[in-house]
């Protein structure tokens, strides 16, 4: 037997973590492993499971089905583990592959901003809090991503910004419109003057903008206008209503920054109307001229 297979398994979850510090993981990141599967690990060894050659599927089932909370959550965890359990393959830890179902995401239209509803949340917002929302209505990014830019990511004549280190460590590059603009510049008159190392958002301290900077902003937000909105719901937003003026699905996946266009399809949240004015634009029937006649049946 190899010497792999004695290892225990808190020491494979603490290399586990370390890969994905290693990885560039963000801090979030390894906050939800480390819960979801310092939780799994601490059954695993009430179940007597005490090194990786004797985990099985039936582990993971048993575990899954003592689990409790909603679709999402358990979605969540499946996920997590499963990205442990091929951890431990690719490290050959394991001799032979694990795996599991993971529990589907429930199948439900999340929330989003349609442009009433984005205006009126405007009317609430001082400078700096009107640029973020417009920023990410326009461009798509992640909290974090807002977080992390610094000055010299935009160029504020071209609305081109650059998104250093994004989710998956990986660069890209998104837009903004002239309106986003002119929010940017209302909020930083001296935009141009600033150093380019300088956080492009900071917190009334001075401090850049972090995690829980951005939620209670929201959450003010969301209290003082009577509209519930979180960034990722405004992330949804730029998806759907950018696809329903005319953008095509891949370039909204390129500036989405999603490895896989199915990834993309999700945020996407078309409505009843949408669809039925899609089909009067291009159902082929209509289209086709087959000179179908009606009749009545006898």
């Amino acid at each position: 037997m190899s010497p792999h297979h004695t290892i225990r398994i808190e020491e494979a979850f603490d290399e586990f973590l370390l890969s994905r510090q290693a990885m560039r993981c963000s801090p979030r990141t390894i906050r939800t492993y480390r819960s979801i599967l310092g939780r799994f690990i601490q059954w695993l060894k009430k179940e007597g499971v005490q090194s990786v050659i004797q985990l099985s599927p039936r582990h993971v089932r048993k575990f899954m089905s003592q689990t409790s909370g909603s679709q999402w959550t358990l979605n969540g965890y499946g996920r997590a583990i499963r990205t442990f359990l091929n951890f431990l393959v690719q490290e050959e830890l394991v001799d032979h592959k694990i795996s599991i179902k993971v529990p589907p995401p429930p199948k439900q239209r999340l929330p989003f901003l349609n442009s009433s509803q984005i205006k009126q949340l405007l009317e609430f917002c001082d400078p700096q809090e009107k640029a973020i929302i417009l920023l990410i209505v326009d461009s798509g990014l992640r909290r974090q991503e807002v977080c992390n830019l610094k000055i010299g990511n935009v160029q504020i004549e071209s609305g081109m910004i650059r998104v250093v280190q994004g989710k998956g460590n990986k660069d890209r590059i998104v837009f903004i419109g002239r309106s986003t603009i002119n929010a940017l510049l209302d909020y930083l008159p001296d935009f141009n003057c600033r150093e380019r190392e300088s956080p492009l958002f900071k917190s009334s301290n001075g401090k850049p903008f972090n995690e829980d900077t951005m939620r209670r902003m929201f959450q003010r937000l969301s209290k003082r206008s009577g509209i519930k909105v979180t960034p990722h719901m405004l992330r949804r937003s730029f998806a759907t209503l950018s696809l329903k003026l005319g953008m095509d699905l891949v370039s909204l996946q390129m500036l989405m920054g999603h490895a896989s266009i199915e990834t993309t399809r999700k945020y996407i949240q078309l409505l009843d109307d949408d669809l039925q004015n899609a089909h009067r634009k291009a159902g082929p029937v209509d289209r086709l001229n087959l000179n179908i006649t009606s009749f009545a049946s006898d």
